[in-house]
């Protein structure tokens, strides 16, 4: 079933996820792809140049769909589901059924793959935090 989600919607419903317990979910088995798309950007937003949920393209349970233009300023399309996320487009909100990409597991294998410049974004900001670290640790 196909929904037009907004993430918004559920946390401002009180009680939401004692409901969901009194009507049988326990919130476990239910993923809303909208809320793991979010995520995803949070964790890598730092190291691309624009990195967004899409609100043009539908989502459901199973599916939502990210838009990020790398630090190359190359635009896709990418698809997240169960199977992982994938390009499906090579502009924002362009889904082409045609296009046959890999599924990736994570979001920086991913990036790995498409951008030089978030492996070494990512590789810097994982030098800084060691670093601080290490200072912490001296200190």
């Amino acid at each position: 079933m196909e929904t037009d989600c907004n993430p918004m919607e559920l946390s401002g419903v009180a009680g939401f996820e004692e409901d969901a317990e009194l009507n049988g979910f326990d919130g476990t088995d239910i993923k809303d792809m909208r809320l793991e798309a979010e995520a995803v950007v949070n964790d890598v937003l730092f190291a691309v140049s624009n990195m967004f949920v899409s609100k043009n393209l539908r989502c459901a349970d199973d599916v939502a769909y990210i838009n990020v233009e790398t630090r190359e300023r190359n635009r896709y399309c990418l698809e997240l589901t169960e199977a992982g996320l994938r390009v499906v487009g090579y502009a924002f909100d362009q889904v082409d059924d045609h296009l046959q990409t890999p599924y990736h597991e994570t979001v920086y294998s991913l990036l790995d793959t498409l951008s030089p410049a978030y492996r070494e974004a990512f590789g810097n900001a994982l030098l800084q935090r060691l670093e601080a670290l290490k200072r912490d640790g001296q200190s």
